[in-house]
């Protein structure tokens, strides 16, 4: 069983920047895609970024690109992902997701991932 802990996030003016990260608890995370979703309020669960299992191959949603950045280390068996021009609409519940499934053309499809952290407030103010 893959257990994924989240941590980071907060509130930040429009503009900043922010860190969320969260570790697995499997010994071959290495093998696992990972991927970041987010949910805000009456809206469904949006895709944010993902990456490979080799760290080789990065992925991001339109509205992201350019000012988030996913990184992991598999050594510390830790994802991260940096939050750059922070903007209101940015508001959300970010999720950590891990998945053997996902490969580069479902990537940011969300059921592809079969263990989620337990999500991460991350308010923009403006």
């Amino acid at each position: 069983q893959v257990q994924v802990v989240q941590s980071g996030g907060g509130l930040v003016q429009a503009g900043g920047s922010l860190r969320v990260s969260c570790t697995a608890s499997a010994r071959t995370l290495r093998a696992f895609a990972m991927g970041w979703f987010r949910q805000a309020p009456g809206k469904e669960r949006e895709f944010v970024a993902a990456i490979s299992w080799s760290g080789s191959s990065t992925y991001y949603g339109d509205s992201v690109k350019g000012r988030f950045t996913i990184s992991r280390d598999n050594a510390k068996n830790t994802i991260a992902l940096r939050m750059n021009n922070l903007k209101p609409e940015d508001t959300a519940v970010y999720y950590c997701a891990a998945g053997l499934r996902p490969t580069a053309p479902t990537m940011g499809v969300h059921n592809m991932y079969d263990h989620w952290g337990q999500g991460t407030q991350v308010t923009v103010s403006s």
